[in-house]
């Protein structure tokens, strides 16, 4: 199984060590490459990651988007790069040290191709959360009731930060025009049940401790609960609207960093 590992960056510089430090013989023998990509960060960040992987014993390359594309649009450049490169699956671990890829380990450990995608997910059986308020729990399970509802399946997670990826799912490209910012994950999840791709959601581990925050979280709110109620009414006809704010035909790059390639 050709796998990548995918760590999407933005002002994470304090973070991204430590998770760098996650990434133990145990975790990257089950990868064949590392691919970092840093979304124009304005601190360190990206001198940070190139210090911090000259260490790891894989093949790394580290790039840089040629404009801020957002959340979403970092997650298009790693599946257009997955997809070209022969990848059988993308695993997406995000940078800001709030995930534990330890908590892919029993996937991993298993055949992985028994299900298209495997969504990791807080609020599963099973999880925990550390230093996440009474009211963002609350408003999670809120929202993932109202698109379980919508979806007529049981979800967990809208959208963490730990989710593997059998590339043959994504071959069509049916999430380019998805929303290149954080409500990308959204969309996937109504992609992945209007498609009717096999989702496994499986328990995780999440902690907020010196992580800075993107979300606003009553304006993306009132966004994600738009999708929620076009998809309801539309179906798949409204997964194939233009859902970005500028659409793009290509989301470029340039590499700063290869090691064993």
């Amino acid at each position: 199984m050709k796998r990548l590992l995918f760590i999407p960056m933005y002002n994470c510089e304090k973070q991204i060590p430590r998770v760098i430090t996650q990434l133990t013989p145990e975790i990257t023998a089950h990868f064949q490459q590392l691919l970092m990509v840093d979304n124009r960060s304005p601190d360190s960040t990206l001198n940070t990651a190139i210090e911090a992987a000259k260490s790891l014993p894989i093949p790394v390359e580290i790039v840089k988007n040629s404009e801020n594309y957002g959340l979403g649009g970092s997650h298009k450049v790693a599946f257009e790069y997955a997809l070209t490169n022969g990848f059988e699956e993308v695993v997406v671990l995000h940078g800001d040290d709030q995930a534990r890829v330890q908590d892919l380990l029993p996937v991993l450990q298993q055949d992985t191709s028994a299900h298209q995608c495997w969504l990791g997910a807080r609020f599963a059986p099973g999880s925990s959360l550390i230093g996440y308020s009474a009211f963002r729990i609350f408003g999670n399970r809120v929202f993932n009731w109202l698109f379980s509802a919508v979806l007529f399946r049981t979800v967990y997670d809208l959208g963490s930060g730990l989710n593997l990826y059998q590339t043959s799912m994504l071959a069509s490209r049916y999430y380019l025009n998805f929303p290149d910012d954080l409500t990308f994950n959204y969309a996937m999840v109504l992609a992945i049940s209007g498609y009717k791709q096999d989702a496994r959601f499986f328990p995780i581990s999440w902690r907020e401790e010196d992580q800075i925050s993107n979300v606003k979280l009553f304006s993306q709110a009132r966004r994600v609960l738009g999708m929620l109620a076009k998809y309801a009414f539309l179906r798949k006809s409204f997964l194939k609207k233009e859902m970005r704010m500028t659409p793009r035909d290509t989301y470029p790059f340039e590499s700063q960093f290869k090691q064993g390639l």
